[in-house]
């Protein structure tokens, strides 16, 4: 069974920024995807955990490995039309280190950072 989305009223969905990108990293993987607010779904995601990408990395968890998952992602972005993403970062991120690298590899790409 699919559950579909919650309905959000319009005077909420006119504020919301349309893509957004949610990054996440644990001890062994690096993780990214990009959302779509208003219908929130997965627009695209690049993970080190994919095992077409595993073998291409020596390590699938430092700054070479956001790199890449970065890049990755902003190709993906681009082949589905979305030139801009807005990025979400918790409390705890800063723009720094794995955080900075996957921002400026999308920016490498081409995609806009609103």
């Amino acid at each position: 069974m699919v559950i579909p989305p919650p309905v959000r009223a319009p005077r909420v969905t006119q504020f919301l920024k349309p893509y957004v990108l949610k990054m996440h990293f644990t001890n062994q993987y690096v993780n990214a995807q990009v959302t779509h607010s208003p219908t929130a779904t997965v627009a695209s995601a690049a993970s080190s955990q994919e095992k077409a990408l595993r073998s291409t990395m020596e390590n699938t968890r430092d700054v070479a490995a956001a790199a890449k998952i970065g890049k990755i992602l902003g190709e993906r972005l681009l082949l589905k039309d979305i030139p801009a993403v807005t990025v979400f970062l918790n409390r705890n991120q800063k723009y720094h280190g794995k955080v900075k690298a996957v921002i400026d590899s999308l920016r490498e790409v081409g995609i806009k950072i609103i």
